[in-house]
């Protein structure tokens, strides 16, 4: 697999111990060092939450370039929970990354699960919003959904968006 990401920022690879019977795993850096997303391939999935909690799509991209089976990848950009209620503890409450998974509906989710297709199992290429590394100026201040939601207007997450969606067979 590759993509296109901005000059300055930096990619690891390999970014960890590689899974058993091969697979990538990188992590792309800003220029400050920041991790701002990780790529993973051969990653086994099986996790479940079976709980659910408001939710929001903030942004979103088919991905036909990366169909491997059954449901088209997408970039996706949500939340979860909302003021009145939280996500789920020791989870993301937003999240960034590549989905094969089927769209929610309703006006509820489970958690967030960016894993998509990839032979001979699954990838992710994404990583939880987090203040700490994700900044957005003036949002200090504000609850973590807000800060989420301002941080689309930053050129990080437009160069964020930018480097997922330009994933591809290599």
């Amino acid at each position: 697999m590759t993509f296109d990401y901005p000059a300055a920022w930096s990619v690891k690879d390999p970014a960890g111990e590689l899974p058993e019977g091969g697979g990538a795993f990188a992590e792309v850096t800003n220029e400050a060092g920041k991790p701002l997303a990780t790529l993973r391939t051969n990653m086994a999935v099986g996790s479940t939450c079976m709980d659910r909690y408001p939710y929001s799509v903030l942004d979103s991209e088919e991905l036909p370039q990366l169909m491997q089976g059954e449901g088209t990848p997408r970039f996706m950009y949500e939340t979860r929970g909302n003021s009145a209620t939280p996500g789920p503890a020791d989870t993301p409450a937003a999240a960034y990354g590549i989905t094969s998974v089927p769209a929610p509906t309703g006006d509820s989710a489970s958690c967030i699960f960016h894993f998509f297709n990839w032979p001979p199992t699954a990838a992710m290429f994404g990583a939880n919003f987090n203040p700490e590394n994700n900044v957005t100026p003036g949002a200090s201040s504000l609850p973590i959904l807000e800060q989420a939601k301002k941080y689309m207007e930053t050129d990080e997450y437009q160069d964020i968006r930018r480097m997922i969606t330009s994933l591809r067979p290599a």
